[in-house]
């Protein structure tokens, strides 16, 4: 007899040890990445915040399913997951395509009720801007070469790497082009906007217009790095989120904010 899997094990994997009803983080990845690009945001977390991370199909452990070209299907399926969660209270995370996948995932979630505790969105400008400059990309040179350029390309110099990763890039710049913000009520709880100094796709001051689709007060903050800051300054934005979700004085984070 063959088990199927429920919606959580199959779109979330978790870091760590089950955390003990304190704070749950779950974290949406960028374009052509999977769950395994927030170990390290896990590990500088600490054990009071239970990470999971969302695993889209067609990469990683999920590599021979076919991936999902829809951003809307994308925030349903993980709606669906995190319905099936404990009351545990949480947060939603998510980096550059993961910011836009969050920010619909957070829209369902709160419209049933089940609104999460803090919205993080990174690297991403808000959707009522319009598409964002490289969101119509669609030969695969010019998609590796985007990649390489923001900085998270590296391994795609080896061939067989490259082969793997070449899908999920074109379902995810797919659902980018084709993704339309609706309009709607606001969430119902509040935005943290992360914004890197130096990225070439959402410059800070463009960040901050996220702060508008909530209905109560958010903030944005501000580190040093392009695109994937994240990589660089992990140990500041872990504070950051800790922080704003009152689980450490603002006092100890050490990344720059702007309110």
């Amino acid at each position: 007899m063959t088990v199927s899997a429920s919606p959580s094990q199959t779109w979330l994997r978790r870091f760590g040890p089950p955390a003990e009803g304190v704070m749950r983080l779950v974290c949406f990845p960028h374009a052509g990445g999977g769950a395994s690009s927030f170990h390290s945001l896990a590990r500088a977390l600490g054990p009071g915040v239970e990470v999971l991370a969302v695993q889209y199909p067609g990469r990683q452990d999920r590599r021979h399913e076919p991936p999902l070209s829809r951003l809307s299907e994308l925030a349903d399926r993980a709606a669906e997951a995190l319905d099936t969660l404990d009351e545990t209270p949480y947060a939603v995370f998510g980096h550059s395509l993961g910011a836009l996948v969050a920010y619909e995932t957070a829209r369902r979630l709160d419209r049933r009720g089940n609104t999460p505790h803090r919205l993080f969105v990174s690297a991403r400008c808000a959707p009522t801007a319009g598409p964002g400059p490289t969101d119509g990309l669609k030969d695969d040179a010019a998609l590796l070469a985007e990649v390489r350029r923001l900085g998270g390309g590296d391994a795609l110099d080896d061939p067989g790497i490259q082969a793997m990763a070449l899908p999920a890039l074109r379902a995810d710049y797919q659902a980018l082009r084709s993704y339309t913000w609706q309009d709607g009520p606001g969430l119902r709880c509040p935005v943290t906007a992360m914004a890197g100094t130096h990225d070439p796709l959402c410059a800070p001051e463009q960040a901050i217009g996220w702060l508008r689709l909530a209905v109560v007060p958010g903030r944005s903050r501000v580190f040093t790095g392009g695109h994937f800051y994240l990589q660089d300054r992990v140990t500041e934005v872990a504070g950051a989120v800790l922080a704003d979700l009152g689980l450490r004085t603002p006092e100890t984070a050490l990344a720059r904010a702007d309110t």
